[in-house]
């Protein structure tokens, strides 16, 4: 079994004993959706653990979207509790890269394939998200890409 995947079900289990609601809605999320993942195509199969963090990834990218549209909406109440349950997942998945770290690796890139120009976009974005993996949102990658390109 996954490393990761069974780091989420002991979780799940010691935050049902403790009684942490948060917590073990959270969880039992994130293994449905896992879960799901497994059995979709056409046979079903066991996640790697960068499989199960693509998952987690997408999860915490759904509550971040949601809180956004509640605060939008003037219901903080939800939008506070879609925050705490991306909180809880954020614990799964590597550290965020900062904005200066993710603009010298875009800085680094920029040099290394001698891009030019917004014609060069691809080029760069391919090769950033190759090293980004994960620690970085693609909308941050590609607004920094657009701003050392143009």
């Amino acid at each position: 079994m996954p490393e990761l995947k069974d780091r989420l079900r002991n979780d799940l289990t010691t935050a049902m004993k403790s009684r942490d609601e948060l917590r073990t809605a959270t969880l039992r999320m994130v293994l449905a959706a896992v879960s799901a993942e497994e059995v979709s195509g056409k046979e079903a199969r066991e996640l790697a653990d960068d499989e199960v963090q693509a998952v987690l990834r997408r999860e915490a990218k759904k509550r971040r979207e949601a809180a956004e549209a509640f605060a939008g909406a003037g219901r903080a109440e939800q939008a506070d509790r879609e925050r705490a349950e991306e909180g809880v997942l954020a614990t799964y998945l590597p550290a965020q890269l900062t904005d200066a770290d993710l603009a010298a690796l875009v800085a680094d890139v920029v040099t290394r394939t001698g891009a030019s120009g917004m014609k060069d976009m691809g080029k760069v974005m391919g090769a950033v998200q190759g090293q980004v993996a994960g620690r970085a949102e693609g909308g941050r990658v590609a607004a920094e890409v657009r701003k050392q390109l143009g």
